[in-house]
């Protein structure tokens, strides 16, 4: 199948005059099908958020430094005007923002903010915007939806806010929906219910969704490719179940190894990787992952390592690969 979206090559370079320049993204390249869930995973710092936010178009101007391609069914998002990109935001690829409280406008009603995408991308207005908006806050799963377009952001709980920002994102049936995030501060429950709404809506109508998450349980449950992210770059790409179950780079054991399993003796410790996403190296001196790495060699300093395919779809950007413990994948 054709992919949607195209990232090729995505670099973003934050600077100011007299200060050090932060390379957050560094030659990034992955795909995303239409129906297809691709996971962005990795620690706060490796270049998430900051990826999304490129392919959306919504990084400042000044500042920043933005390279490469994004093609949305071909169209390159980075050369677009910014009337055009406006026209697509909203209509064909929308974004849930990971904390809600921020996104929303809290001086205006949750009625007023979710029909003006209806009128701005649907030319809905007066009383079949307000049903539209009706529909969707009832679909998102939030109780009594005529009542709560009168309220505003402050009024609602986290989770009705979450689900709020998920039907603005709805409203005009995107081919691709971008998630930061969209589960945190969320008790279980709650993030269940958004879950099943997210996986619902892929299989429904085929959208495709790129889960940006630091959450292995929320990629176990709904991706179908995980990419792993560190210091800007993928360093570990494959399918869902073979990376869960054969994945071969330290920093992916690492994070596996971090999350409480249920078959764990009782009192078990969790081994958390060593140091911090700050304790790295430029790509261009060698592996930015060496310094936290206990598997670390002289072949992982002094020239970078390239991502190369293991097997099938599998890729790694390793000198010294490990072997994780197999981990049962959710169905």
């Amino acid at each position: 199948m054709e992919p949607l979206l195209e990232v090729e090559n995505l670099s973003v370079t934050f600077g100011r005059k007299g200060t050090k320049t932060v390379q957050a993204v560094d030659g990034l390249s992955f795909t995303v099908a239409p129906g297809q869930t691709v996971g962005l995973v990795g620690e706060s710092g490796c270049g998430k958020s900051v990826t999304s936010l490129a392919i959306m178009g919504l990084l400042p101007s000044r500042g920043v430094t933005v390279t490469g391609d994004v093609r949305l069914e071909g169209r390159s998002l980075l050369r677009l005007p910014q009337r055009e990109l406006r026209d697509l935001r909203g209509s064909e690829m929308a974004m849930i923002f990971q904390d809600p409280l921020s996104s929303l406008n809290p001086v205006v009603p949750i009625g007023i903010q979710v029909t003006e995408v209806l009128q701005r991308h649907r030319d809905l207005k007066g009383e079949a915007a307000r049903k539209e908006a009706v529909d969707l806050l009832d679909r998102v799963g939030i109780p009594d939806p005529r009542r709560r377009l009168k309220e505003y952001p402050h009024q609602l709980s986290g989770g009705m806010r979450q689900r709020a920002l998920i039907a603005m994102a709805l409203a005009c049936s995107p081919k691709l929906l971008l998630a930061d995030e969209p589960t945190t501060a969320l008790d279980v429950t709650i993030q269940a219910q958004i879950l099943e709404l997210l996986k619902a809506l892929v299989v429904d109508t085929g959208t495709a969704l790129l889960m940006i998450t630091h959450d292995l349980g929320v990629v176990a449950g709904l991706c179908d490719r995980v990419n792993v992210l560190y210091a800007g770059r993928v360093i570990e790409s494959a399918d869902r179940r073979e990376l869960f179950g054969h994945g071969q780079h330290p920093y992916t054991a690492g994070l596996l190894a971090s999350v409480p399993r249920l078959d764990s003796p009782r009192g078990a410790p969790l081994l958390p990787i060593r140091g911090s996403a700050r304790d790295t190296i430029p790509w261009a001196e060698g592996c930015a992952f060496a310094p936290r790495c206990d598997y670390v060699i002289d072949a992982c300093l002094g020239q970078p390592p390239e991502l190369t395919d293991v097997h099938g779809s599998h890729q790694l950007r390793c000198c010294n690969p490990t072997s994780v413990r197999p981990v049962e994948v959710l169905a």
